[in-house]
C-alpha cells in the first residue's frame, strides 16, 4: 500500500516501511537517520504514484492488518456501522487517538477499509488504535454487552446527549452517512443518543458528531 505526506512518514511504525519515495533533502535525511530504505523519485513521477497531496513523499508500507475481537482494549469502543467516506474514516481514527480511544470495530463488508486516504487524513495516526474488522456487527455488539459494555448508539431520535450519565464501559455506534445506524444494530443497542441542532441544521457529517460524542463521553 501506498501512503503519503510528512507527517504520515513520521507516524508509522518504522518496521512496516518497505521504501521511501522522494526528493526532499529533509526527508532523505530522516530516512538515514532512522536507517529507512529511500529511492529519489522527482515530483512528475511522484504525482503519477498517488491521487492526493502527497508533499513531496510517498511511502510503500505493508498492508494493514485488522485485529480480531479478541483484541478489542480501553473502556470506550467505537464502532462505525457501514461508513463509506474515506476522509471521515480518517478523521475519527484523529478523534479517537485524541480521546485515548484504543479500539475501532468497522464491518468486513459495505464499508470502508484502511486505504491510503484514510492513512493520510488520520496523520499516520492508525498506528495509535486498533482497528477490529468483524464479520456481523450486531453479533460483535452482543459479544461487547456480556463484557460488560454499556452500547449507545448516534441517532436523531435518540436522548439529549449531555443529559445521560455514561457507563464506565461503553461502546459508541456511529452510522452511515445517509442511512445511518442501521436497523438490527440500533435494535441491540441499550440507548439511543442525539445531540440537538438548531431547525435550520438537519444533520451534522459523521466524523463532527462522532467526534462531539467521543470526547464527552470519555468524561
Amino acid at each position: 500500500m501506498l501512503v503519503y505526506g510528512i507527517n504520515v512518514l513520521k507516524e508509522l511504525n518504522k518496521k512496516q516501511i518497505k521504501r521511501v519515495f522522494t526528493y526532499r533533502e529533509e526527508v532523505i535525511n530522516y530516512c538515514a537517520t532512522n536507517k529507512l530504505v529511500c529511492e529519489y523519485m522527482d515530483k512528475n513521477k511522484l504525482d503519477k504514484l498517488v491521487k492526493g497531496n502527497h508533499q513531496g513523499v510517498i511511502i510503500d508500507v505493508d498492508d494493514y492488518q485488522y485485529y480480531s475481537l479478541d483484541n478489542v482494549e480501553g473502556n470506550l469502543v467505537v464502532v462505525l456501522d457501514h461508513l463509506e467516506d474515506p476522509h471521515n474514516f480518517g478523521a475519527i481514527i484523529r478523534s479517537c487517538v485524541g480521546a485515548g480511544v484504543k479500539t475501532i470495530i468497522i464491518p468486513k463488508d459495505r464499508s470502508v477499509k484502511v486505504t491510503e486516504a484514510v492513512v493520510k487524513t488520520s496523520a499516520g495516526m492508525i498506528n495509535h488504535v486498533k482497528i477490529v474488522m468483524v464479520n456481523n456487527i450486531v453479533e460483535a455488539l452482543k459479544k461487547l454487552q456480556k463484557d460488560g459494555y454499556f452500547v449507545y448508539a448516534a441517532d436523531m431520535h435518540g436522548q439529549d446527549f449531555k443529559k445521560i450519565d455514561y457507563n464506565e464501559k461503553a461502546v459508541l455506534v456511529i452510522g452511515n452517512e445517509g442511512k445511518g445506524v442501521s436497523r438490527l444494530v440500533k435494535d441491540t443497542c441499550d440507548i439511543l443518543v442525539k445531540i440537538p441542532l438548531e431547525d435550520e441544521c438537519e444533520s451534522l457529517n459523521a466524523s463532527v458528531a462522532a467526534g462531539i460524542l467521543i470526547f464527552e463521553m470519555r468524561g
